[in-house]
């Protein structure tokens, strides 16, 4: 055997050799990539992350394997991990039947949201609808994401198309309803609301929601009794409570209502929430009215320490500051009814010579029928009747107040009226008052008298 054969037989066994090595690797021993899936269905992650990392080092480009590896992330709890693999298999991967397209979109969706790109994980949601076009699920997530936008009346139509898809989905009629009530379509709201109650009795969130159409549309009885459920969720109790003390208030039922504030402030996890600043406003609301004028400032200061432009709380506390230096104020805003109707009295003789004739205790403070005090030569001469009310409020008097003491003046046929406020008048009220039998007594003008009467 010559030299040639020998080389060329050399060459043929190599070629043979080769050839029964690749067969081994790829035909007899199934591919490396093949045997992934099976890894992490039977829980074995590190040797799938292992294996996917392997195929990767040698062609980086094999975007099957980014996906197994971003999935046996996934199971392996390492999400930043998996997020990173994903993006990769989305940015560049063709999907042809290699990649199940549908759940790797749900879940490349999750994990979008898991890192607050709520905006791509829309995207991937829109994208689902047409992979998926008969699955609600779809409908749902992206109706969350853009009512989480601001983008209402897209969101509506999309929980709107969730229920055309499943008309049994509660959570989509709570949705509905929720956005109906933003939108004080209350009607449409309750029906909605309704429906999800009648198919899951057990979620009070929608208690919730339809106690706050009732609030809406004044039947508080009805509304106070749904909130009362909505309080057993831990979730929504704080909520609740804020929301039936507003109906008790709105019912003058002013103890239930304080007892609810409290409740509410006492459930609080967040000194500074929403929530627990409404219920310290409203709060405070409750104390004033019941002349308890310490507690309220109190309470409206711990809501101006969290925020200073929360509702009309920096005006209140500047309307009481004088508290601190002026006695009579004080004693007008924070004495009882029994004292409340003797300093009257003492201010309507000692500033307007008037003198009782009788008195009553009113929701905004007193009212006091009185005739001029005369000489003992004048007792025989006819008496004329002064109506005066007085105010017990921080808030600016409007014209329909003074109007309504005009209408009972010219009604009883009384001389004059006189209208005393512990704030000011409106420029209509005054307005109106200047061409009747009325005086204005504003905040000013009471403290003058409070010197003159010696409080």
């Amino acid at each position: 055997m010559n030299l040639t054969s020998v080389i060329i037989i050399g060459v043929l066994i190599a070629f043979v050799a080769t050839a029964f090595i690749f067969l081994i690797k790829n035909i007899i021993t199934p591919s490396k990539i093949d045997g992934i899936p099976k890894l992490i269905k039977d829980g074995r992650l590190q040797a799938a992350q292992r294996c996917a990392k392997s195929v990767i080092t040698k062609n980086p480009r094999n975007f099957v394997a980014h996906y197994y590896l971003g999935k046996a992330y996934l199971k392996d709890e390492k999400p930043e991990l998996a997020f990173i693999e994903y993006k990769t298999v989305n940015q560049n991967a063709l999907f042809n039947g290699e990649i199940p397209e549908a759940l790797f979109r749900k879940e490349m969706a999750e994990l979008y949201q898991r890192f607050n790109q709520s905006g791509e994980a829309l995207k991937e949601y829109l994208l689902l609808t047409k992979l998926e076009p008969n699955n609600p699920d779809n409908t749902f997530k992206a109706a969350e994401i853009l009512e989480e936008q601001g983008n209402t009346k897209l969101a509506m139509g999309f929980y709107q198309k969730t229920l055309l898809l499943n008309k049994h989905n509660p959570k989509a009629y709570t949705s509905v309803g929720r956005l109906l009530l933003r939108a004080k379509n209350y009607k449409q709201a309750k029906q909605a609301l309704e429906m999800s109650i009648k198919l899951n009795p057990e979620s009070y969130e929608n208690y919730y929601y339809l106690g706050k159409v009732c609030k809406e549309t004044k039947e508080l009885p009805t509304a106070v009794k749904l909130l009362e459920k909505a309080e057993r969720s831990q979730e929504f109790r704080q909520k609740a409570l804020v929301e039936k003390g507003v109906c008790l208030l709105m019912a003058d039922q002013l103890e239930k209502a304080m007892d609810s504030f409290e409740r509410a402030v006492a459930n609080s996890k967040i000194p500074n929430s929403q929530e627990t600043l409404f219920a310290r406003y409203f709060l405070g609301i409750c104390y004033e009215k019941n002349r308890k004028i310490e507690k309220a400032i109190e309470q409206w200061e711990t809501v101006y320490k969290y925020n200073s432009k929360f509702k009309d709380v920096s005006s209140k506390l500047n309307q009481y500051k004088e508290l601190e230096t002026n006695d009579g104020i004080k004693e007008y805003l924070t004495s009882n009814n029994q004292q409340f109707l003797e300093l009257c009295k003492t201010i309507l003789l000692s500033g307007y010579n008037l003198q009782c004739q009788k008195s009553d205790i009113t929701p905004y403070g007193c009212q006091i029928l009185a005739t001029e005090k005369k000489q003992e030569t004048f007792l025989n001469a006819k008496q004329q009747f002064f109506l005066a009310q007085f105010y017990r409020s921080t808030e600016t008097m409007e014209e329909s107040q003074v109007r309504k003491l005009a209408d009972t003046i010219k009604e009883k046929g009384y001389i004059k009226g006189l209208l005393f406020a512990s704030s000011d008048f409106s420029h209509a009220a005054q307005v109106y008052a200047d061409s009747r039998p009325l005086v204005l007594i504003p905040k000013n003008t009471l403290e003058s008298l409070f010197i003159k009467a010696g409080i």
